[in-house]
């Protein structure tokens, strides 16, 4: 049964927690209008993480200025049995790029930057494209840079390894191609707002953590919140991160050493004074926060839906303003509907958990009067279960093991300075490295499925079918050319100086 004596102290800690950001009210007016129901029929939205040894989320309900309803469900650290409250501290992966986006505005206001600027002007170090890349453009994703993520897995790297801002930006500094010319396209690009941290410390004269320490997270009050420059730091109060596993969950390492598009460390209490600074602009002022609700426009004049480390859309006819977060075990969703000062804030350590969606349920309990009636539900569709590898099994080439051999060999990238193998085994054609090995499935001729993150690779052939090289692309990177590593001598000469420092 609901007890509503916990619930009475839920709505009365969340509103002292808050100090100025509350509204003068008592523990009965914010029950009027049938507030008790809303609350439980909440709660079951979220009684799947309220098992025993579950992981979970923190919830924030804000209305007007005041946070209506907090509250934690399952487990910050499994193994001590440590609950979730509104207080405990969420690494919150990309919610992360709003405040990036914002000390960026900081420092325009301050006259020390200009967000048209080309990035070069502050990171000399970043491949010369011939073409400019400007901070506005990676504000809105729209700079072409590859994404560093899956940079990273390419060169064969875990996302559980110890990945420092020194790591990504080595691998940044290598790329000599973009995924295509800037301001053509909007993909989502992680280096982007990697490189704007890099920005603020070189043009503010401060480490990214001291200047948003000092002109975010201390005038706002938020003294739970950081951005965490070594994994290793300790932060009490704070959420382990979990994934599913058949019948139980699991613990998944997030080693970040990163800034700027990750990594920020927050709890639901603070974000609730972040969110209410974008109504009443006390921290940067109201042109400010505007200007960064600004949407991107690409080359040809189209608008996009991202603005600055914010998504702007609609939400059965209301205005949003949102972002969610994606790291390991843990997901975030900040939901805003300015239109009617309301807005939903929902951080997990649990991988199964869906924020957006979640906060998007949150809404539909609490403004249901406000909202436009949700579509019907279409007919869900016929589940046909189909091998993917058999789907057009029929249309790909059959290649023989003469065919298949001149794929094979030594393949090496100067710009993630990586070498793989490609053999084969048993009439299949796989692709290797030290630490993993996935099938290259033909698809046409010379091009090739495989695994994430290649999952197209496409060789260049002669005439005399002489292999060379091939291209990798996935979603966030295009066109990565590696080489037979006889054909490049100087990878050689550094693969046999690794090899031989080993000994």
């Amino acid at each position: 049964m609901f007890d509503y004596r916990g619930l009475v102290l839920v709505v009365v800690l969340g509103l002292s927690a808050c100090g100025s950001l509350t509204k003068p009210a008592t523990v009965r007016s914010v029950l009027d209008g049938n507030r008790s129901g809303d609350f439980k029929n909440v709660n079951a939205l979220f009684s799947t993480w309220t098992k025993p040894n579950s992981a979970g989320c923190a919830l924030g309900v804000l209305s007007d200025g005041r946070l209506l309803y907090s509250r934690g469900y399952g487990l910050a650290d499994i193994e001590h049995s440590v609950p979730i409250a509104p207080t405990t501290v969420f690494h919150v992966a990309s919610i992360s790029k709003q405040f990036t986006a914002f000390a960026i505005y900081l420092l325009e206001q301050d006259g020390k930057l200009s967000i048209d600027d080309d990035i070069r002007k502050y990171l000399p170090e970043l491949h010369d494209f011939h073409q400019t890349i400007t901070i506005r453009q990676l504000l809105h994703h729209t700079s072409g840079l590859r994404d560093q993520w899956d940079l990273l897995l390419m060169a064969g790297w875990r996302l559980g390894d110890v990945i420092t801002q020194e790591d990504v930006l080595k691998l940044t500094w290598r790329q000599e191609e973009l995924n295509f010319p800037p301001g053509q396209e909007f993909l989502y690009s992680n280096t982007g707002y990697t490189l704007l941290a890099v920005i603020v410390e070189r043009v503010s004269g401060m480490s990214f953590r001291d200047f948003t320490d000092q002109r975010i997270f201390v005038p706002l009050g938020m003294s739970h919140t950081h951005f965490h420059e070594h994994y290793g730091d300790l932060v009490p109060d704070r959420a382990y991160s979990y994934e599913w596993h058949g019948d139980s969950y699991r613990y998944v390492a997030l080693s970040y050493s990163t800034v700027g598009a990750s990594s920020l460390f927050t709890t639901v209490q603070d974000l609730a004074r972040w969110d209410e600074n974008f109504y009443n602009g006390n921290v940067g002022g109201k042109d400010l926060l505007a200007q960064m609700q600004i949407k991107g426009k690409l080359n040809s004049g189209k608008e996009i839906d991202y603005a600055s480390g914010l998504m702007i859309g609609t939400y059965r006819g209301l205005t949003t303003v949102e972002h969610g977060g994606a790291d390991a075990g843990f997901r975030s969703e900040i939901l805003r509907f300015p239109d009617v000062h309301f807005s939903v804030i929902i951080l997990c350590n649990a991988g199964d958990a869906d924020p957006s969606g979640l906060a998007r349920k949150t809404a539909d309990i609490f403004l249901d009067s406000r909202l436009k009636p949700l579509p019907p539900a279409l007919p869900q569709p016929i589940e046909v279960k189909i091998d993917p590898k058999q789907l057009g099994a029929t249309q790909r080439p059959q290649l023989t093991d003469e065919q298949l051999q001149q794929f094979a060999g030594s393949f090496y990238s100067t710009e993630i300075d990586k070498s793989y193998t490609v053999l084969t085994r048993d009439g299949k054609l796989f692709i290797s490295d030290a630490r993993t090995e996935d099938e290259m499935v033909p698809v046409r001729a010379d091009v090739f499925e495989a695994d994430f993150p290649f999952n197209t690779v496409e060789y260049e052939c002669t005439k005399t079918r002489r292999c060379n090289s091939f291209i990798v692309s996935n979603g966030r990177v295009r066109r990565l050319r590696f080489q037979r590593i006889n054909l490049v001598p100087n990878a050689v000469t550094i693969k046999l100086s690794a090899s031989a420092q080993q000994r």
